[in-house]
């Protein structure tokens, strides 16, 4: 009998955490100072990316990647439907028109073939982007979605929110760690406190492209550069120009001192979710539960531990009598009332709603104590049998 709550996700805060804040407060710096820097050159060390742009948020990542790419309104820019709602309206905010591709039913990723029958009844150019999510840590296939960029004329934006630490291999056996853009042109991370890393709030931008690189940058920080090579004049030591409309998404120095911290220990977490992901795989096996699908070659980050049952509500109602918090995610976007009022409804994405009626997240965070696992394991099998 496990008598505290057992949350789906929560921070994993150490006292080494606290410490590099701590420090951090201590120093000349609480917004902009040196902290960011490094966490901005860690991060694009550990994913394999040229640059890493630090942002106060995912959301404000992915509206970053529209502002760098051009994004204006009538634009078509394809994402998933199983995701938070940001994936679209980060586009949506630069008057992007959504259009929303099926998931495929083992990955619940975007159906890439289901995707590349949209783009071929379609001229070449039609689409500006496309957004796939690494939805609950599992990472797109990359390099078929390049293929498919470079013969339809559209830039990839991942969302890869749920999945640092993630990587694929590709066709020639090289291991491609999510967030190196070898094969994307953008990718975007959160930082939330159910996210991998925790800064409370906050996210990044990686990319190899210097000129998108760039654009984020300038966009990040109210369209505002002392750049001596972007000014058209320069009136002394204090000058500075706006030059876009930009935004205030920047991160703080005492965030990126958490990140920072967090960071270091991303591989422990991954191969602790992991751990957690094989003994509920071997718990379940055989029983009505369905659990996730995942191929050979993938790293997978377990952000989530999605299972798939019948009778959903009746067995989320039951695990929070027990003190456990299960969560659903997500409502297939498309089916949000704002989504509606823009032409969609549902029946238009199939799979996504099928999943819909019988996912269910089980609590997976790196703390979790294997006497509660045991107890989550034993009332979701209670109510499979």
């Amino acid at each position: 009998m496990i008598d505290h709550p057992i949350p789906y996700g929560h921070q994993y805060i150490t006292d080494e955490d606290i410490a590099a804040v701590t420090e951090a407060l201590r120093s000349d710096y609480m917004t902009q100072g040196p902290r960011i820097a490094e966490f901005e050159k860690a991060f694009r060390t550990r994913v394999g990316s040229d640059y890493a742009c630090m942002v106060s948020n995912g959301t404000a990542a992915l509206h970053l990647c529209a502002l760098a790419l051009g994004i204006k309104p009538g634009d078509k820019v394809i994402t998933t439907p199983i995701t938070f709602v940001a994936s679209a309206n980060g586009f949506r905010y630069e008057g992007a028109e959504i259009v929303f591709c099926d998931i495929d039913p083992r990955t619940f990723l975007m159906d890439l073939d289901k995707l590349e029958e949209m783009l071929k009844a379609s001229p070449a150019g039609t689409y500006k982007a496309v957004v796939p999510v690494d939805f609950a840590g599992y990472p797109i296939d990359e390099e078929r979605l390049r293929r498919l960029a470079d013969r339809y004329g559209f830039a990839i934006v991942v969302d890869a929110c749920h999945a640092p630490g993630a990587s694929f291999t590709d066709s020639r056996g090289r291991v491609q760690k999510v967030g190196s853009c070898k094969y994307s042109d953008l990718a975007c991370f959160s930082f939330h406190p159910v996210k991998h890393i925790a800064t409370g709030e906050g996210g990044a931008v990686t990319t190899s492209n210097p000129r998108l690189y760039g654009r984020v940058s300038l966009f990040r920080t109210h369209g505002i550069t002392k750049d001596p090579s972007m000014l058209t004049k320069i009136d002394g030591g204090w000058y500075y120009e706006m030059q876009e409309l930009g935004y205030n998404y920047r991160i703080t120095d005492l965030q990126a001192a958490l990140g920072l911290s967090q960071l270091k220990r991303l591989d422990w977490s991954i191969a602790r979710r992991n751990e957690i992901a094989r003994r509920y795989d071997e718990a379940f096996s055989g029983s009505a539960v369905r659990t996730p699908w995942r191929a050979e070659g993938i790293v997978h980050a377990f952000h989530l531990y999605i299972i798939q049952v019948d009778n959903r509500k009746e067995l989320y109602d039951r695990l929070r009598e027990n003190n456990i918090f299960s969560q659903v995610l997500y409502i297939p976007a498309h089916t949000m009332p704002y989504y509606k009022r823009l032409g969609w409804k549902e029946g238009d994405c199939p799979v996504a709603e099928e999943y819909y009626r019988h996912c269910l997240a089980l609590p997976m965070v790196p703390s979790l104590t294997s006497e509660e696992q045991e107890w989550v394991i034993e009332k979701v099998l209670e109510f499979a049998r």
